[in-house]
């Protein structure tokens, strides 16, 4: 069951690839653009992550802070980073707790992998309300970066 517009979004607390606890929490008063995303140092996440990277000023401009998630560990997840040059916290919920709550979880993924994040995008508003809600069931496919902007725009 996923998260849907107009919801409140399920708060949580993950640790960052920088190893700091991050809580959904600490950014009541900004948009947040929460992404869940399958793995690191795959392409379309990369292509992804940099394509946040690249975009982070229209970002900013739109009071949004970008969170992306993985069930990979903080350690890939610094590695990941650095490697990438990512301007924004990359969270580990290795254990699959926040992608299930939000119903961005592949029960099975490829190779037999089992609960890895569906590539995911969510804007959650000033007062932790769902905005918008985009869960991908295909992988290799990206999310709708122009309709997040402008569901910020419309927030500010």
């Amino acid at each position: 069951m996923s998260v849907k517009t107009g919801e409140k979004a399920p708060v949580f607390t993950l640790f960052s690839s920088d190893k700091e606890q991050i809580a959904l929490e600490n950014y009541r008063g900004k948009n947040v653009v929460l992404l869940f995303f399958p793995m690191a140092f795959t392409g379309v996440c990369t292509t992804e992550l940099c394509t946040m990277r690249d975009d982070i000023s229209n970002y900013n401009n739109l009071n949004a802070q970008i969170l992306a998630a993985s069930v990979d560990s903080p350690f890939a997840l610094d590695k990941f980073k650095k490697e990438q040059q990512l301007n924004f916290p990359l969270l580990s919920d290795f254990n699959k707790e926040v992608s299930r709550m939000y119903g961005a979880l592949y029960e099975e993924f490829v190779m037999g992998l089992r609960g890895v994040s569906k590539r995911s995008a969510f804007v959650i508003d000033k007062e932790g309300v769902v905005r918008y809600a985009e869960v991908l069931e295909s992988a290799g496919d990206l999310p709708d970066f122009g309709a997040i902007k402008q569901t910020l725009s419309q927030l500010n």
